[in-house]
């Protein structure tokens, strides 16, 4: 082993031939483990001059931390910053705060603790907030631990409690509202399939990859009333992010602009507005353009976004409900709560030269 590199316990099971939570057992004495094993992990931790688990954690082990880790996606100042997220979390802490427990906030991106850190935070639960990749190794990981878990629309794992809504079939609703008033030139703004920084849009090969589970069935909704359109990736769910993408599906000449634009959220939908009003677009005159999440975005008035409506504080709600259930020992059911399609002025009949 380098020199300048730490001795982790993951290190320790790799050389002794056993997994991380088999040498975790070892070290804390437990039965279940056979005296041979043990002897090897004790063995393979003196030659690495591991110490064995910190004292915070053994006592840990003995009670609670008071603390639920909460991930949410991209970086921490998205949490501050997007409206569904601080609604989102609002909910969680209006049924976590009164019992005393703290959240720890911790990033989708490459500022979230790497894996041998996050193995020695001592969680009592967490929640996959506004990030949910079904081969996220920090899931793997909080399920190797045996951690509690929630997730916020994913990701869908066994022994993860699922708090979801139908984002599918209400984008799908807001886009037979656009097919009735006569658009067949619709395109789409999607948010990040994975956070890796890219944009542009989205072919077949990036939608195989994997990807954020709300973000699928978004595209899948839309698809499924006007058939494959394009879908413009962002990089982050972010105001500029719509603008940039909704500069670049309208700045084209007229017969080839789509008539109609869903973003996947109400931020970035704010966002393509602004891309239509610098291009010299009215909306929704010569182009409509609908969100998703009824966030609440009083700097866009008078306009009002037709979106699909989400109960965003009622999910953080349901999710600290099922952590509390789980740490009492109970194992609550999955949890789907219903959208609604909200009808606001950025929504209208396509232009006379593409009307049917």
């Amino acid at each position: 082993m380098p020199a300048n590199t730490r001795p982790t316990l993951a290190l320790v099971a790799a050389r002794a031939g056993v997994s991380p939570s088999t040498a975790s057992l070892a070290f804390a004495g437990s039965p279940r483990v056979t005296p041979g094993t043990r002897q090897r992990v004790l063995t393979a931790a003196g030659e690495l001059g591991y110490a064995g688990p910190d004292p915070l954690a053994a006592s840990l082990r003995r009670g609670r931390s008071g603390v639920v880790g909460t991930f949410v996606g991209e970086r921490l100042l998205y949490a501050f910053r997007d409206p569904v997220a601080i609604q989102l979390l609002d909910g969680i802490t209006e049924v976590l705060g009164p019992r005393g427990v703290g959240l720890l906030l911790l990033a989708g991106d490459t500022s979230r603790p790497g894996l041998d850190k996050l193995a020695r935070i001592p969680l009592d639960a967490a929640i996959f907030a506004t990030c949910g990749l079904e081969d996220d190794p920090a899931l793997h990981l909080l399920l190797q631990r045996g951690v509690p878990l929630v997730g916020v629309e994913g990701p869908v794992a066994d022994g993860v409690v699922l708090i979801d809504i139908d984002d599918r079939g209400g984008i799908a609703e807001l886009g037979r509202h656009l097919y009735e008033l006569g658009h067949r030139r619709v395109a789409t703004v999607a948010m990040p399939l994975r956070l890796d920084g890219t944009r542009g849009l989205v072919d077949d090969v990036r939608r195989s990859v994997g990807h954020y589970r709300d973000v699928r069935h978004r595209l899948e909704g839309v698809f499924d009333v006007f058939g494959p359109v394009p879908a413009m990736e962002t990089a982050s769910n972010a105001v500029d992010e719509g603008e940039r993408a909704g500069r670049a599906l309208l700045d084209v000449p007229a017969q080839r602009r789509p008539t109609a634009v869903l973003a996947q959220s109400d931020v970035l939908a704010a966002g393509v507005l602004r891309a239509a009003a610098a291009l010299g677009l009215r909306v929704p005159e010569d182009v409509s353009v609908a969100g998703f999440d009824g966030a609440d975005l009083p700097w866009l008035l008078p306009t009002v976004l037709s979106t699909v409506v989400q109960p965003t504080d009622e999910k953080g709600r349901m999710a600290a409900r099922a952590v509390v259930e789980l740490l009492d020992g109970n194992l609550p059911p999955d949890v789907d709560l219903p959208v609604s399609v909200r009808l606001g002025t950025t929504t209208g009949p396509p232009p006379d030269t593409v009307r049917r």
